[in-house]
């Protein structure tokens, strides 16, 4: 298979992976702070939830993440294994690694959400569902720019990214609050 069909597919499979755990983390979010709603709505809004989690979790966020780690390294190999060693490839692979991380602690959380344990509150699992965001933000800077200096300028603008996205999330918070008292 050539380098550019490879690639393709690979690019392809980072991104139904991203819009899984995306959307993934969402239907923690609705599903947890559905168990605050009367019956019979709890119950059947966390019977759907549990429903759609569980396809689009096995028919679309696992394959893609599988897909894309069989991919990654089938273009890497196109390329030439040397191109592992440099230090912008070496920091990409870094933040891919905690990528799966990220996607067994989701793991582990649908696990938890399929089974009616309930850990994480709405507000922690909206900062948590930014972590992807975060890691996306870093792979593909480091992947355009190819370059290690410039990640040290990629990492203060990540910073600031992060800080404005929990100012969003304590404002939405907040607003959330205020809005739901007036009820």
């Amino acid at each position: 298979m050539s380098y550019l069909y490879l690639k393709a597919l690979h690019i392809i499979f980072i991104v139904t992976w991203f819009a899984g755990l995306f959307y993934m983390v969402r239907l923690f979010i609705y599903q947890t702070e559905t168990q605050e709603k009367p019956q019979p709505e709890r119950s059947i809004l966390t019977k759907e939830y549990k429903r759609i989690s569980k396809l689009l979790w096995f028919g679309i966020t696992w394959p893609s993440a599988i897909l894309t780690l069989i991919f990654g390294p089938l273009v890497l190999n196109s390329l030439g294994w040397a191109l592992a060693a440099q230090p912008w490839m070496i920091a990409k692979l870094v933040f891919v690694f905690f990528l799966y991380v990220y996607q067994w602690v989701c793991h582990v959380k649908f696990r938890n959400l399929q089974k009616d344990v309930y850990k994480d509150s709405g507000y922690y699992l909206r900062i948590f569902n930014e972590v992807a965001t975060i890691l996306l933000v870093a792979t593909v800077f480091l992947v355009v720019l190819k370059n290690i200096v410039s990640l040290a300028w990629g990492m203060a603008g990540l910073i600031a990214f992060t800080g404005a996205l929990m100012l969003a999330i304590r404002s939405y918070k907040k607003w959330r609050e205020k809005t739901n008292s007036k009820d």
